[in-house]
């Protein structure tokens, strides 16, 4: 649970590749161990590579007058850096490092694929070695070369580490445009033996292990107990981390989270992280307005309501209510009603929780139809009732 390997073999040389974000740490490692199966030596190179965003998927596609002249890295021995913006607005960056050594480097995507070069045969690749290339301007990339020797039956094992680090804003530089890589090295420090690596491993396995633990079913069934012990409850874990798939995570994006999504998400995961749906219940709360209406997506970040799709949808306040029903059955808290909660996130606009579900009904029962109905809003009743030719 919670991590994906990759695994092939060809001409005698097999590849294994585990790729997981460990408990508590803005990472993902790439864990590969090449094994030589023939009876001969063979030397073989790796590449490790990462073409970043500039920070905004959207925007990358379309100003190309802007974002051909931003980008910045870094580079260390094994660790390379995207630092694009973080000089003009930004206090964070991203990294990508290794925890062997390398033999060569590439930040710039041109020089890496050659030109009009493609991700199918990079001419860095086809000729075998490194450009040593530091990207200014155009398309920045962070790309590893190890040469590996292996004797017949030998292995290889390198991790790859992908980061996200950030710095207080008096502490963003350690010497003029060097940026503060504390985090980073804390990170690639932690990851630098492989045994923490497999510890990694073994406590998010034991994470999965014991949120699926909480709720079993035993039928006889062995296609069904599988279906309802692992898929169903993992895929309501990855619903609750993710809001559904209707917020663009697949495509890069992101428009937040929905409100009405979150609660009706709730309803699947409130059994395995009680704790953190109490969470997530006085978060969407916090974005309703005080007249009962809400935003229709917030930031899960900032926890802060987006304004970017507006509201008007009517349906939304009332989701909040079947919400906080189901934690409170689900885990005898009725605690929850009276947790002071701000409408607006407004400082001192902060009432129990269970206004906020009174205003919920108020609303719906104020804004009704000419037939007495609640009020069609805008992509109402899952979903877009409104727009549908009845």
């Amino acid at each position: 649970m919670g991590y994906t390997t990759f695994s092939s073999q060809k001409d005698g040389l097999s590849a294994r590749l585990t790729c997981f974000v460990p408990l508590g740490e803005n990472c993902e490692l790439h864990d590969l161990t090449l094994t030589n199966d023939s009876g001969a030596v063979k030397s073989v190179q790796v590449y490790g590579c990462m073409e970043w965003c500039l920070w905004n998927a959207v925007d990358d596609s379309q100003n190309y007058q802007r974002n051909l002249n931003i980008a910045e890295c870094e580079a260390e021995p094994g660790i390379l850096y995207h630092k694009t913006e973080y000089r003009e607005r930004r206090d964070h960056y991203a990294y990508y490092g290794v925890n062997v050594p390398t033999a060569g480097y590439d930040t710039d995507r041109n020089t890496f694929l050659g030109h009009m070069g493609d991700w199918s045969d990079p001419e860095m690749v086809r000729e075998g070695r490194s450009g040593s290339s530091l990207r200014v301007g155009w398309y920045p990339i962070a790309c590893h070369r190890l040469d590996v020797t292996l004797e017949p039956g030998q292995s290889f094992r390198a991790v790859f580490v992908l980061g996200y680090g950030s710095n207080p804003k008096d502490r963003k530089f350690i010497a003029p445009n060097v940026i503060c890589k504390d985090d980073a090295h804390r990170v690639m420090e932690q990851f630098s033996k492989f045994e923490a690596v497999d510890r990694a491993k073994q406590a998010l396995a034991d994470y999965g292990d014991a949120l699926l633990g909480r709720f079993q079913l035993s039928s006889g069934d062995e296609k069904l107990n599988r279906m309802v012990n692992i898929w169903h409850q993992y895929q309501c874990m990855v619903t609750f981390n993710m809001s559904r798939s209707a917020s663009y995570y697949e495509t890069g994006t992101g428009r937040g989270m929905g409100f009405r999504d979150s609660c009706q998400d709730l309803f699947g995961f409130v059994h395995m992280v009680p704790e953190r749906a109490r969470e997530r219940i006085i978060d969407i709360a916090s974005i309703q307005f005080a007249d009962g209406s809400t935003y229709h997506q917030y930031q899960p970040l900032t926890k802060r309501g987006n304004n970017d799709i507006g509201g008007g949808f009517n349906d939304d306040p009332l989701w909040l209510v079947g919400a906080v029903c189901a934690y409170v059955k689900e885990t005898g808290d009725f605690s929850i009603l009276d947790h002071p909660t701000p409408f607006d996130n407004v400082p001192d606009s902060e009432v129990p929780l269970l206004e906020h579900l009174r205003r919920s009904v108020r609303f719906t029962m104020t804004h009704l139809g000419p037939h007495k109905l609640p009020l069609i809003g805008r992509a109402d009743w899952n979903d877009c009732l409104k727009l549908r030719n009845l």
